[in-house]
């Protein structure tokens, strides 16, 4: 079963398909009509009566789908319930073998204050913050007053860019810390926040890992995530543009280590800042596949879920044939995500029904999406991703074309698509290293 929709889910299913394993899928009300459905030899209804988001945030429903039905196990794709320890541990408890971490890893990496303190015990550099949740805007204030502005506000219990607030200056901080805690509060039901200081023009260089349950781990290189709007990744690439080569290996060392510190089982992705001088900061752990684990998986060619897989079943990393001395980097990739926003209403998601819908293709270009075709309708219920892009070539520039010319190739009517022309614009200040490096900095 995947405990989730739209295209995390199909990606599961595809890689279930293609082991002989037979797939559930789950859908909301509002999504009766979804692609995901279709793409699964079972799919189920859960969460009846709730709101759009809270049907797949019913644990519950979800544990009770899956006994009735004789699932062995769930994989929980990205966002919902994908990093809830309380939801790793029901499947425990129902005897259906949960696709990750163990519930008191999941627990641990989804604390940051906790997960931060792992990564220090582990050596781990990190960007200097408080050693727990602050209660109160005074602990925020004071932390402000011993290491200046700017500082930021980060959800401690969820991510992707939800109760992030950045504060420049003492006036700003008390609006600040407002919003942050009510977004958090709203997406995670858990609106504790801890302060750090704010690395100001930093590339986001993410390392993705793998475990198995005998203590091996082992890393498939780093990821460049820096082109962000409202601190969501729009443009990822690996391996990163122009990295230092030492710079490499402490990053991937950095990340093998605090994996092995916690018992880390699964996939799983080591988040750092790099500043301009060179120097990198831990700031999370997803225990969990990553949008963007795409672009990995075509440098290394490395199917992630099949991995994922398989782990879950109990065989080990070299018996997958896994091993570090036998990872390399085989190109260059680049992902774009095609988002439903319209950049006349500050990108805030559209929505409406997909009038003509064609894609660009060819050569170097992989696809990832769930409703993207003419006649679907684009819900205002869930995430604006519409389809994954992802273009692989020899090296950046080759890689940049290709994309650029995939991007060119759409044609979407119906619903905005401002994501499509941003994407090109920043393409065209990667095409060349050089200019990567400066679109970064």
């Amino acid at each position: 079963m995947v405990a989730n929709r739209g295209e995390i889910a199909i990606r599961v299913f595809r890689a279930c398909t293609e082991l002989g394993i037979r797939t559930v899928a789950v859908y909301s009300e509002q999504d009766t009509g979804q692609m995901h459905r279709q793409k699964a030899d079972e799919a189920y209804l859960i969460g009846k009566g709730l709101p759009p988001v809270a049907a797949y945030l019913d644990i519950p429903d979800i544990i009770k789908v899956a006994k009735e039905n004789d699932v062995d196990a769930i994989h929980p794709g990205y966002g919902f319930l994908s990093e809830r320890s309380d939801f790793a541990q029901a499947c425990a408890d129902a005897g259906v073998r949960f696709i990750g971490p163990s519930p008191e890893v999941v627990r641990k990496m989804g604390d940051k204050v906790e997960a931060r303190a792992i990564a220090i015990r582990a050596g781990v550099p990190v960007v200097p913050g408080t050693d727990g949740p602050v209660t109160c805007l005074s602990e925020a204030q004071e932390f402000s007053n011993t290491y200046g502005f700017p500082i930021i506000f980060k959800a401690a219990y969820g991510g992707g860019g939800r109760g992030m607030r950045v504060v420049k200056e003492y006036e700003e901080l008390e609006e600040n810390y407002q919003r942050a805690y009510s977004e958090a509060l709203a997406a995670f039901g858990n609106g504790a926040l801890f302060v750090e200081k704010f690395v100001e023009r930093p590339r986001h260089i993410e390392v993705q890992i793998l475990g198995d349950k005998y203590g091996n781990v082992i890393h498939l290189y780093e990821r460049d995530c820096s082109i962000q709007r409202r601190h969501q990744k729009v443009v990822e690439m690996a391996p990163a543009v122009q990295l230092d080569p030492h710079l490499r290996d402490r990053l991937t060392a950095d990340s093998v280590n605090l994996a092995r510190q916690v018992g880390y089982e699964n996939a799983g992705t080591v988040e750092f800042l790099v500043d301009k001088h060179g120097r990198h900061y831990f700031i999370e752990v997803n225990s969990r596949l990553q949008v963007e684990h795409t672009v990995t998986e075509q440098i290394t060619d490395v199917d992630l879920v099949h991995a994922q897989l398989h782990v879950c079943e109990g065989r080990s990393l070299p018996e997958l044939g896994l091993k570090q001395d036998k990872i390399r980097i085989n190109g260059f990739a680049i992902q774009c995500r095609v988002t439903t926003e319209d950049p006349a209403r500050g990108f805030q998601p559209d929505t409406g029904r997909l009038e003509v819908f064609r894609t660009g293709e060819g050569m170097g270009i992989r696809l990832d999406s769930a409703s993207a075709f003419q006649g679907a309708v684009i819900s205002p219920h869930y995430d604006s991703l519409l389809v994954k892009v992802i273009a692989s070539g020899n090296d950046l520039p080759a890689a940049a074309a290709k994309m650029n010319r995939a991007l060119a190739e759409f044609r979407v009517r119906g619903v905005k698509v401002g994501s499509l022309p941003t994407a090109r614009r920043n393409l065209e200040l990667v095409r060349e290293p050089e200019s990567a490096w400066k679109c970064i900095f």
